[in-house]
C-alpha cells in the first residue's frame, strides 16, 4: 500500500514549493506603499514635518535645528581628525630624527672602533663574528646600542612581543558635506524656503494637518508633483508654473523679486531605503537556508 505523501513528505531529498514558501526560501517580493516614502514637507534628517526649513542648492530640505546640529558635529569630527593627523605627523618627525641620531651614533662608534680599537673591523662578510656582531677584543662587551636593540627586539612568533602596525591617519577634508546628497555645503549656501499654506475654509474643515499649494495655480502640492524653489526669495512652485511663468518673466510671481535660471532649484522628494522615488517601488529580499540549521540567512535587500 503506497504511503500518504501528506503525512510522509519530509523524507524527500529536496524541498517542495510549499515548504520553500513557509521557510522563506528564495526571493521574496513586496510592493512598497505610501508609508515607505518620505513626504516632500518632511525633514531629510529627522523625517518629521520641518520647522524653519532650509534647503541646499541640490534641493534637499532640512529643519534649521537639524542641519545646524549636523554641520556642527561634522566640524567637531574634522577638528578631531586634524588633531590626530597633526599628532601622527609630529610623531613621525620625532621618530625620523631619532633614527637619524642613532645612525650618526653608529657611524661615530664604528669610526672610533676602526681607528682606536685594538683589532680593526673588516668589511669582509665571511669574517667570523660572534653572536653580538663583534670580533677580536671588542667582542668582550656589547655596546649600549646593541643592548638596547636586543632588549627591544620584536619577536613575531610571540603574541606578547608581536609589533603592532601603526594606524595610518589620512589628512581629512575640511569641507562639510550634505548628509543627503554628499556634496560640499556651507551654512551660507543654505537658503530658507517658504511654502504657501492652503488657508481655505474647506481645507480647514477637512483636516487639521497643514497642506501647501502652488501660489500660482493653487494646486495642492504632493509627492506626485515636481517642485521648484527660488533660492533668492524661497518661494516654492510646481514645475509647470516655474517653467511657464518664473523662468520666462525672470521674476517671482509672489514677491516680484528678480531671478535667473540658475536660481531655480529642483526640490528633492522622498525616497525609501529600497528604491529611489520615481523608480519601481518593489523591495526584493533573498533568503537561503543555513547548512543543517534550517534557518534562513538574510542577504541585504536589492533595489529595483
Amino acid at each position: 500500500m503506497p504511503q500518504r505523501h501528506s503525512k510522509n513528505n519530509n523524507d524527500l531529498a529536496f524541498f517542495t514549493y510549499d515548504e520553500k514558501r513557509k521557510l522563506g526560501y528564495g526571493t521574496q517580493k513586496e510592493r512598497l506603499g505610501k508609508d515607505s516614502i518620505k513626504p516632500f514637507d518632511a525633514c531629510s534628517l529627522c523625517l518629521k514635518p520641518f520647522i524653519d526649513p532650509l534647503c541646499c542648492q541640490k534641493g534637499h530640505i532640512f529643519c534649521k535645528e537639524c542641519i545646524l546640529e549636523c554641520l556642527l558635529s561634522q566640524k567637531k569630527d574634522i577638528q578631531r581628525k586634524l588633531a590626530a593627523h597633526s599628532g601622527q605627523q609630529k610623531q613621525e618627525k620625532e621618530e625620523e630624527e631619532e633614527t637619524l641620531m642613532l645612525q650618526k651614533a653608529r657611524e661615530l662608534e664604528a669610526f672610533d672602533q676602526q681607528n682606536h680599537g685594538p683589532v680593526p673591523q673588516y668589511s669582509d662578510k665571511n669574517y667570523n663574528r660572534d653572536k653580538n656582531g663583534f670580533h677580536g677584543a671588542n667582542s668582550v662587551k656589547a655596546t649600549s646600542y646593541e643592548e638596547e636593540a636586543l632588549r627591544t627586539m620584536k619577536a613575531f612568533w610571540l603574541p606578547s612581543a608581536t609589533p603592532d602596525a601603526p594606524a595610518k591617519v589620512e589628512a581629512p577634508s575640511t569641507c562639510t558635506t550634505c548628509p543627503e546628497g554628499k556634496e560640499n555645503i556651507k551654512m551660507k549656501n543654505l537658503f530658507p524656503i517658504n511654502f504657501t499654506e492652503d488657508t481655505s475654509a474647506q481645507k480647514k474643515h477637512k483636516s487639521l494637518d497643514k497642506s501647501f499649494i502652488c501660489p500660482s495655480c493653487k494646486v495642492t502640492l504632493t509627492n506626485t508633483l515636481s517642485l521648484v524653489a527660488l533660492n533668492t526669495c524661497g518661494h516654492v512652485f510646481c514645475k509647470k508654473c516655474a517653467e511657464k511663468f518664473v523662468a520666462v518673466d525672470k521674476v517671482c510671481v509672489v514677491c516680484d523679486k528678480p531671478c535667473k535660471d540658475r536660481n531655480l532649484v529642483n526640490v528633492k522628494k522622498g525616497g525609501t531605503g529600497f528604491a529611489a522615488h520615481g523608480d519601481n517601488l518593489e523591495a526584493k529580499d533573498f533568503k537561503h537556508l543555513g547548512s543543517g540549521s534550517g534557518l534562513g540567512l538574510v542577504r541585504p535587500a536589492q533595489k529595483t
